[in-house]
């Protein structure tokens, strides 16, 4: 059962938090979608997705680029964990909402999706993520709660670590 993270970055910030939950989980492996095909999921059982989320509350152009083919895997029988990046302050109406994107996409794929976590914390007005209190994946703000990220990622990752590896 193979696990892999894929990711879109457009500052970096998402490539430097998928590789810091790689290091969590006992280095596995991490692609970026600016640089891989989006079939390559198809050869992993167990999968880690992430990104930002730009404008207002849309996935980034990696992601949007990939989208189309992303949507007609079969994701069926996969185990799914996310995560997202969004800034509470001057985007508080649609924190991490692409990764609220991503969820919707799996939601009904007959995915296994694992690793929902507190809204506790955060102080956004809303969030395509959230399913009442809690986050479809690891929310992370960069921005304004850097301090927290490294804490929320080893908290997560040890949430996941026996059915996502």
């Amino acid at each position: 059962m193979a696990t892999a993270i894929f990711f879109a970055s457009s500052t970096g910030n998402s490539e430097e938090i998928a590789n810091k939950i790689s290091l969590e989980l006992n280095k596995i492996e991490v692609f970026d979608l600016a640089g891989t095909k989006i079939d390559k999921i198809n050869e992993y059982d167990k999968l880690i997705l992430g990104g930002s989320t730009w404008g207002d509350g849309e996935l980034n152009d990696d992601w949007e680029d990939v989208w189309g083919d992303f949507s007609k895997l079969d994701l069926s029988n996969k185990t799914i964990a996310l995560f997202g990046l969004g800034d509470q302050e001057s985007y508080s109406d649609e924190f991490c909402s692409a990764m609220g994107i991503i969820y919707e996409q799996i939601a009904n794929s007959g995915a296994k999706i694992i690793g929902f976590t507190s809204s506790d914390g955060y102080y956004h007005d809303a969030s395509k993520a959230q399913l009442n209190n809690q986050f479809v994946g690891l929310a992370i703000d960069e921005d304004n709660q850097s301090d927290l990220t490294d804490k929320r990622i080893k908290d997560w990752a040890n949430t996941i670590r026996e059915e996502i590896l």
